[in-house]
C-alpha cells in the first residue's frame, strides 16, 4: 500500500510533462517546413508568372518619348500577345533583332505597332502613310520623321515598329519589321514613377 501511493503521482507526472518536451520541437519543426513550403511556393508563382503572364521592364533610352521616359518601369502582358490580337498602336516589348546595331547593345526594345502583317507603308514629310492613307497618330510623339519610311511592305507574321521619338528612334526603318515570335508582350501599364503612374 505504501508502494502503491507515489506510483500514481509519479506517472501521472512523466505522462504530462514529456509530451510538453517534444510538442514545442514538433511545432517548430512543422513552422520551418510550412514557411520553406510557403517561400518555395511563391517562388514558382513568380516565376511562373515572369514566364508565362507578366513581366517588368525598365525603360534605358529616350526612343518611345514623351510617351515613356528614361527610368520609367513598365508591365508588359505576355498573355495579351500569346491569345490576344496585336493591334496598330499597341507598345510592344520584343527581343532585339539580330542586325540592330544602333548604340549599346540591348536585349530587348520597346516600340510602337505602326505597320501589320500585308501593310505597305511609305512617308512624305512628316506623315507616315498606310495602305495609301494618312496614319492617324492618336499618341503623343516628337517630330520631324527623319529618317523617313522608303516603300515598305511588311511580310506575313511581321510588324514594323517605330518609337515615338521619331528623330531619335533605332526601329523598322533602320533593321526592318520583327516577326511575332520575338514579340515579348505588350505595354499596358506605367508603374514608376509613382506620379506618372497610370495605363499606357
Amino acid at each position: 500500500m505504501p508502494d502503491d501511493t507515489p506510483d500514481e503521482p509519479i506517472e501521472a507526472s512523466s505522462a504530462t510533462v514529456e509530451p510538453q518536451k517534444v510538442l514545442p520541437i514538433r511545432s517548430r519543426r512543422r513552422g520551418l517546413i510550412e514557411w520553406v513550403a510557403i517561400v518555395v511556393a511563391a517562388v514558382l508563382v513568380s516565376l511562373l508568372m515572369r514566364t508565362y503572364v507578366v513581366q517588368t521592364f525598365y525603360i534605358p533610352s529616350g526612343s518611345m518619348e514623351p510617351t515613356l521616359q528614361i527610368g520609367d518601369r513598365i508591365i508588359v502582358s505576355k498573355l495579351s500577345v500569346e491569345w490576344g490580337t496585336i493591334h496598330r498602336g499597341d507598345i510592344l516589348v520584343f527581343k532585339a533583332p539580330p542586325s540592330e546595331h544602333c548604340g549599346e547593345t540591348v536585349t530587348d526594345l520597346v516600340k510602337r505597332v505602326i505597320g501589320l502583317p500585308g501593310d505597305t507603308l511609305t512617308s512624305q514629310g512628316n506623315t507616315i502613310y498606310v495602305n495609301n492613307q494618312p496614319l492617324n497618330e492618336t499618341w503623343t510623339h516628337i517630330e520631324p520623321l527623319t529618317p523617313s519610311i522608303g516603300k515598305v511592305v511588311v511580310p506575313a507574321n511581321h510588324y514594323f515598329m517605330m518609337g515615338d521619338n521619331h528623330p531619335d528612334s533605332c526601329d523598322s526603318r533602320f533593321w526592318g519589321s520583327i516577326p511575332r515570335s520575338d514579340v515579348i508582350g505588350k505595354a499596358f501599364l506605367r508603374i514608376w514613377p509613382i506620379g506618372r503612374f497610370g495605363f499606357l
